[in-house]
């Protein structure tokens, strides 16, 4: 799922030094609608106060309202505003470093040229110790074509290179792979599938993303039949694992067990498409669906689901999960007492969890906490380290138990920014694809250097 877009200015504002000053300055930005996060100060006198302070709205024409605010108060000085958002992508978020220094001649001659070529000539009698002498092993392909980025749609592929950089970020931050995003100035599925096909040698690993669906479908399985090395589309299936992870701790919190309970998935897009499938894998029971796309339906009908409706849903489910994209899609008058609820859209969802809980619901919660961030780095990490040809459903389900198994009393998920929460994921999935047959490398779990 995507991350809540609220946007942010940093602000730096120059304060008489009188009593309450700072409190009319909050209370002007509050009554803006706007909200206060980090505050610094920078200098101090007895006359003024100089302080950088970062604040926030739902969009550009409310921050404006909010810049005003500030501005037209008495004894306040705007000297600045910084967007550092954008400051921080200037240039871009990544790059790709040496490991060595080249800082002598003999170094040279080993890395380049005349050294490298025994390496080559080692590689071209033995294909399989490129994993060992060349950074092939670590690197994994982020591809998208730009039609279906974060809650924003079809912007294209340039477009999406800063989420594209952040996965990249992500995935070396949290478990050291290196993510390479490529760009594809292509919708064609047939040529997205031959592209990636030929570059693939250079990489352990393909992950899909934001690629619009159904044509994510059928692109991830054509490679994963052509590939020998995994191949992933995040949006389904990285979201589908936390997800599922999310819904085996709120069973264990409220007692509604999911073999037994009926489940409903609103939305049936890659995400909802891809936690439907997992739901049905994990329990063995039919999902119920809902989507405005009759294709959509007849696609969950073929995986073994049962085709519904928003209100059948609403009406006999004891667990509803919503990824429409459609803020208030669910009415407070559908909820019943006793549901279990995941409105996982941003960054508004389909129902607020206050108005869920208030109408009876035994639990809920929306997309703020539901990231798919739990999911892919530690995939990816276990398989690769497993030199796995593929991620199966098994792989996956065993990431989705680790989630949930070291997620903390009172919490729903863990927190994305444990690592040792994502090198586990990835001990889970390496050893199942042991258990399966499909690694091909003895496992040595990574070491963070």
């Amino acid at each position: 799922m995507a991350w809540e877009r609220r946007i942010s200015r940093t602000i730096r504002v120059r304060n008489e030094q009188t009593v309450g000053q700072l409190a009319r300055l909050f209370t002007a930005i509050s009554e803006a609608g706007g909200g206060v996060g980090d505050i610094h100060m920078l200098t101090e006198t007895s006359r003024h106060v100089v302080r950088d302070i970062t604040v926030y709205a739902d969009d550009l024409i409310q921050m404006e309202a909010v810049l005003e605010a500030v501005r037209a108060i008495p004894g306040s000085k705007v000297i600045d505003v910084r967007d550092e958002v954008l400051e921080l992508h200037l240039k871009g978020k990544i790059a790709i470093r040496s490991r060595y220094p080249i800082d002598s001649l003999a170094t040279l001659r080993r890395v380049y040229t005349p050294g490298v070529a025994e390496v080559c000539l080692k590689i071209a009698k033995d294909p399989a110790l490129a994993r060992l002498y060349t950074s092939t092993s670590h690197m994994v392909a982020i591809v998208t074509d730009g039609t279906a980025v974060l809650g924003l749609g079809d912007i294209g592929p340039l477009a999406g290179m800063p989420v594209m950089e952040g996965k990249a970020m992500l995935m070396e931050t949290l478990v050291g792979l290196s993510g390479v995003p490529i760009l594809l100035d292509t919708r064609d599925p047939d040529e997205i599938v031959a592209t990636i096909a030929a570059i693939a040698p250079t990489f352990a690993a393909i992950q899909l993303e934001d690629i619009s669906a159904p044509r994510c479908f059928e692109i991830e399985e054509k490679l994963q039949r052509r590939l020998d090395i995994p191949v992933l589309h995040d949006d389904q299936h990285g979201t589908a694992v936390v997800t599922t992870a999310a819904l085996l701790v709120a069973s264990r919190q409220t007692g509604v067990y999911l073999s037994s309970a009926k489940i409903g998935q609103i939305g049936l897009g890659a995400a909802g498409f891809a936690t439907a499938r997992m739901l049905m894998r994990l329990t063995g029971n039919p999902v119920w669906g809902a989507d405005l796309n009759p294709e959509a339906l007849k696609r969950l009908t073929r995986a073994g689901g049962r085709a519904s409706s928003l209100g059948e849903i609403m009406a006999n489910c004891d667990i509803v999960i919503s990824t429409t994209g459609v803020a208030g899609l669910i009415k407070a008058e559908m909820v019943r007492k006793g549901q279990i609820i995941l409105a996982l859209s941003n960054p508004n969802a389909e129902i607020d969890p206050d108005v869920a809980l208030a109408q009876g619901a035994l639990f809920a919660a929306d997309g703020k906490s539901v990231n798919n961030v739990l999911g892919f780095p530690g995939i990816f990490r276990g398989a690769v380290d497993a030199n796995a040809s593929r991620i199966t459903n098994e792989m996956l389900l065993a990431a989705s138990q680790t989630i949930a198994d070291l997620t903390p009393p009172g919490e729903l998920v863990p927190n994305p920014l444990d690592k040792k929460v994502h090198h586990a994921v990835a001990r889970a999935v390496a050893q199942k694809a042991i258990e399966q047959g499909i690694a091909r490398a003895e496992y040595v779990p990574y070491v963070e250097e």
